[in-house]
């Protein structure tokens, strides 16, 4: 007989969150009340045909879920996760789905550079094609206190190492997202952002199994807005850790200076790991409202992760670790 001990993030499949919700952010900090979608939700339902115009990946879609891998709290609802968004190439607004969808998905080419075997490039469908595609459940923390659960579909970014063939002496990976001013209202106006995007993880986190590379969304290709064709998910860290957009990842030996740790060096650091017990400079990090609930819980300790991921931080001391 088999006996299985759950995990500590692990629910029945059988709960979701309600529908019909999504907040505005000074209601999200405040736990106040949700803000209309209407006019959003053609976007999350295009009809097949339009989908796969957009993105020729769709016919992947759904993968196999992965069932190592859940959550502790219902899985949120789609319609959320879609329009309530941090991608500041698009605005400094949650909701930014219709600029969005200037951004072309195709042609994509994602360059592959540094110490690695032999520097290359690849176009997302010849990417995907090598690649292990599955669906993960994971938890979502954002540093302005407030949180979901999606089913991110991809694979493992120790996967894309192993690709990448990197150098016996590399240590960091560099991941920079898209530069094109002419669909990205953000870098074309908010000009004092170090654009492009840069983001950095070790490569003894790149190889943690939960690290992951997101293609997907709820069974569909992933939408612009949350990131597509390609975004990182780190979900013990921070969600400004989830590059979005990315066109080039780089091995080296030094460690990259991300996008808000040049930003704001006094609020944000290189690890940006969960940790309720250090606040933001600014504000509480004890707990974080659920969106699509209306309800504050306790946060945890990187996000419910630390049973997977707190021996990469054995030792390192005084490098803003949870911020």
């Amino acid at each position: 007989m088999l006996i299985k001990n759950p995990q500590g993030w692990e629910i029945p499949e059988s709960l979701v969150t309600p529908e019909d919700l999504v907040f505005n952010r000074r209601g999200i900090l405040r736990g106040a009340g949700a803000i209309a979608i209407a006019g959003l939700a053609g976007a999350a339902s295009l009809p097949a045909s339009a989908a796969e115009a957009a993105d020729p990946s769709a016919k992947l879609y759904p993968v196999k879920r992965n069932a190592s891998f859940t959550a502790d709290r219902p899985i949120s609802d789609e319609r959320i996760v879609t329009t309530y968004n941090n991608y500041y190439e698009f605005g400094e607004r949650k909701n930014i789905v219709a600029p969005a969808q200037k951004l072309n998905l195709r042609p994509w080419e994602i360059t592959i550079d540094g110490m690695v075997e032999k520097p290359f490039k690849i176009d997302m469908d010849g990417l995907l094609a090598r690649m292990p595609l599955e669906e993960r459940i994971y938890r979502h923390r954002c540093v302005e206190g407030w949180s979901f659960v999606a089913p991110w579909s991809g694979f493992p970014l120790k996967a894309l190492v192993d690709l990448a063939k990197p150098q016996a002496g590399a240590t960091y990976i560099t991941f920079k997202t898209f530069l094109d001013r002419t669909v990205s209202p953000g870098q074309r106006t908010q000009i004092f952002y170090p654009w492009a995007y840069t983001e950095g993880v070790t490569i003894a986190e790149a190889r943690n199994d939960v690290a992951f590379m997101v293609t997907g969304a709820y069974g569909k290709p992933l939408p612009k807005q949350n990131g597509a064709p390609l975004r990182l998910a780190l979900p013990w860290k921070y969600g400004f850790k989830s590059i979005k957009g990315i066109q080039r990842i780089t091995f080296s030996t030094t460690r990259p200076k991300t996008f808000w740790e040049v930003t704001g060096p006094s609020e944000y650091g290189f690890w940006a790991n969960v940790n309720p017990e250090v606040d933001h400079p600014r504000w509480s990090q004890a707990t974080e409202e659920v969106l699509g609930t209306g309800n504050r819980v306790p946060t945890k300790l990187y996000n419910g992760y630390a049973p997977q991921v707190a021996s990469l931080y054995a030792g390192i001391k005084g490098q803003q670790l949870f911020r």
